[in-house]
């Protein structure tokens, strides 16, 4: 399909909401994720899109941080981010082992990991605390202090018969410096080496995600602008879930990335700043109010 200015000739189809990546698309953060800088046409595509009473959600593949510690540093930023509104792949691994009836997890990650499990009712355990190889899941997330010791412990986990969730299994993302290693993904794969057990993502391109994402808006799956910088993560969810994908190109994709991309990762259009989503998707296509 013949390329446009700005993407490809495919039909949008109605949006009622939006769903934007956050490192990449509306911040860049430094290495230890602890410090950001806002992109360019952030927060006056937020807030236009709040002024219009257009619902929209942030979900990042980020789990260090729990939302009601990091919507307020976007907020201090001038993005207009309620801690509602910042979903993580903890607030979709809390969801979905409610639904199956998870009670008690081991989780490989920072403290604030476990928070959203822990506040819903789940219980939470480490490496080295008592019964961590008797437990219904296995929760691996972001650990910069991942060791042999929470391996070694997820893997007796696994061959006792616990599920293995995974918040994120992208092996970089954009920062301020550059692309910066996975975790969660490195983690992951060794744990996946030794045990062979098969894994439930919970983060993006999860279609887990993007359900969540389109139940909090209270929309269609299929009519949420999903926005990011990443063809292997919001461009794939957004092809999956048949929903209308938009590729920025302040984050780990250039123009010429997106041009290259195969149709299943390729972005509906090439957005080079953020606030051409508001003249890409109006003359009716955007229904305010969300329904």
């Amino acid at each position: 399909m013949k390329a446009r200015r700005n993407g490809w000739n495919e039909p949008l189809g109605a949006i009622e909401g939006f769903m934007f990546d956050l490192d990449g698309t509306l911040i860049l953060s430094n290495r230890s994720l602890g410090e950001y800088r806002v992109l360019p046409g952030a927060i006056e595509t937020l807030t236009e899109l709040q002024s219009h009473g257009i619902p929209f959600v942030v979900l990042t593949n980020g789990a260090a941080h729990r939302a009601a510690e990091q919507a307020p540093k976007l907020r201090s930023l001038g993005l207009p981010v309620p801690d509602e509104a910042l979903l993580t792949p903890n607030t979709v691994a809390a969801d979905l082992m409610l639904r199956r009836g998870v009670k008690r997890v081991l989780v490989l990650g920072t403290p604030g990991v476990g928070h959203a499990l822990a506040e819903t009712g789940i219980e939470t355990v480490f490496t080295g605390q008592e019964g961590a190889d008797q437990v219904d899941a296995v929760y691996i997330a972001w650990h910069p202090e991942c060791g042999m010791k929470d391996i070694e412990a997820a893997c007796k986990a696994i061959w006792n018969g616990s599920k293995l969730y995974v918040a994120s299994d992208v092996p970089f993302f954009a920062t301020a410096s550059g692309k910066t290693m996975g975790y969660s993904h490195a983690i992951t794969a060794a744990v996946r080496k030794i045990t062979r057990a098969p894994m439930i993502l919970t983060g993006k391109p999860s279609l887990h995600a993007l359900k969540l994402v389109a139940k909090k808006l209270g929309i269609p799956k299929g009519r949420v602008g999903v926005v990011g910088d990443d063809p292997l993560v919001e461009m794939i969810m957004a092809r999956r879930g048949k929903a209308p994908g938009f590729g920025v190109t302040t984050g780990i994709s250039s123009e010429q990335d997106w041009a290259a991309q195969p149709r299943a990762r390729r972005p509906h259009r090439i957005v080079r700043e953020l606030p051409e989503i508001l003249r890409l998707t109006h003359h009716g296509r955007i229904r305010s109010g969300g329904r």
